[in-house]
């Protein structure tokens, strides 16, 4: 017997927002020049027959989520069909129950199927399991909100054992080497509480971003935003960056590398941390780099917090070992950290911190939260430049999660206007300010977005 809070889902509707980019975001081979957001709202009902509605977005970065040679028009329309699918799916989904276990259920099942059943008429090859994530994470994401609207409480309040019927040990086994149990644990057990209002923003520095004022051709835009990395600095107040990599040319890395850092520390930057774009397939390439750095350039070495994902997507098909990377620097998994059951894989091979997305599903990151918190590895929220909604849920997961320095955000550095409607209710979360976002104007219940005081049009549903 269930509890009387839990809900099922009754109906759906989904939104395709296209967004463009002022200057070109690189992605490891490819470049990212627009992208466009699936927004959904979804209807639930609880056991005592109380209605409410949830919202859920995230950007179906085509380019992040499905490398390939395939052209970005025909894999960028397989997601959107993909999302269409799932609509339907979760509206044909008769469970009840807590968000997260409707979450875990509708991965482990519906999406695992349709998955399946989507790539069994592939387009040319098979979508990755990370876009199938990524296009249920909306979904997904909505479901919780539309909890916390339905029972009037922030959804961040709801991951406890007053509202869930199954505990962590569910979902969760521990390490082979490790005696932790989940028995009787919750979500509520592994979070940061009470929130964060206050947190450090990651500046990302990408591979086509200017780094100085001689770079520039005559073409940037001329919108009042920063172009050159010194003026964002200056601007934002920043004091954390993000350096994306190639990972298969380690003159140009360590070349990148050193010049942004050397810009960083001269302009008050405190952390740096190098992102390869998961090209490298052998660990020396990145110890080369570091060790490198540690000789030449000690003070850039020490500003350097973490490494991450260097290595192939697949981590089953790659089972590289780590260790010899981590006894260098903290290694943090991302692409490859799609469920716990990776991140425990992971560790295993010598990774020590893991990088947490919504975009996987609120679901998912937060079992992944506590698979990590529980065996002592360390967490960062990444983004995948959320505009718009995406926004809040992701910078809520960096708030309760206990990061090791704050929250990736970078759509104001690349589409800004995007999310003009929310900026206007929630100022602090679409820009930085002395290199922080705020998050006190997030209230109320679900994941606090105050909908009804932004003034967006969408579009005609799909």
């Amino acid at each position: 017997m269930g509890k009387l809070t839990d809900i099922s889902v009754k109906d759906a509707t989904l939104y395709f927002l296209p967004v463009e980019t002022r200057v070109p975001l690189k992605f490891g081979a490819e470049t990212l020049t627009c992208v466009t957001c699936a927004r959904a709202k979804v209807t639930v009902e609880d056991r005592k027959g109380r209605c409410a509605e949830g919202w859920g977005e995230t950007p179906l970065s085509v380019q992040w989520v499905w490398p390939s040679d395939l052209s970005y028009e025909m894999r960028h329309e397989a997601l959107k069909a993909f999302c269409v699918e799932l609509k339907k799916a979760w509206v044909d989904f008769p469970e009840e129950g807590h968000p997260m276990e409707l979450g875990h259920d509708f991965i482990h099942g519906p999406l695992k199927n349709l998955h399946q059943r989507f790539n069994a008429n592939r387009i040319g090859e098979e979508m990755p399991w990370l876009a199938a994530l990524v296009c249920c994470s909306a979904f997904d994401v909505a479901v919780h909100d539309a909890y916390g609207v339905c029972h009037d409480l922030p959804a961040y309040e709801s991951y406890a054992g007053d509202f869930m019927n199954r505990d962590l040990g569910h979902y969760l086994s521990s390490a082979e080497d490790s005696e932790v149990s989940f028995k009787d644990r919750f979500p509520s057990d592994y979070l940061s509480l009470p929130r964060k209002e206050k947190m450090p923003a990651w500046h990302l520095v990408g591979g086509k971003d200017l780094l100085a004022e001689e770079e520039r051709t005559g073409e940037e835009p001329d919108d009042g935003y920063p172009v050159v990395l010194e003026d964002w600095i200056k601007t934002d107040g920043l004091t954390c960056l993000k350096v994306k990599l190639r990972g298969n040319d380690e003159a140009w890395d360590m070349d990148r590398l050193a010049r942004v850092g050397q810009i960083g520390e001269a302009n008050g930057i405190l952390w740096l941390t190098s992102d390869f774009n998961c090209t490298v397939t052998d660990p020396q390439y990145v110890n080369t780099i570091l060790d490198a750095f540690m000789m030449d350039h000690p003070r850039l070495y020490g500003m350097i917090l973490y490494v991450e994902q260097p290595f192939p997507y697949d981590l089953q098909t790659h089972q590289i070992d780590v260790h010899s990377v981590s006894a260098r620097k903290p290694l943090f998994m991302d692409e490859s950290a799609h469920d716990w059951e990776l991140v425990k894989l992971g560790r295993r091979l010598g990774w020590t911190g893991v990088a947490l997305k919504t975009c996987k599903t609120q679901t998912g990151a937060l079992l992944s939260l506590c698979w990590a918190k529980a065996h002592g590895l360390t967490l960062m929220v990444q983004d995948l430049t959320n505009p718009m909604l995406a926004q809040i849920p992701h910078c809520l997961l960096a708030a309760h999660a206990g990061t090791i320095m704050g929250v990736e955000t970078n759509s104001m550095q690349f589409y800004p206007e995007a999310s003009t409607p929310e900026a206007a209710v929630h100022p602090g979360l679409y820009s930085r300010r002395d290199g922080m976002v705020d998050l006190s104007t997030l209230r109320g219940p679900g994941f606090g977005y105050r909908l009804s005081e932004i003034k967006r049009r969408l579009p005609e549903p799909v």
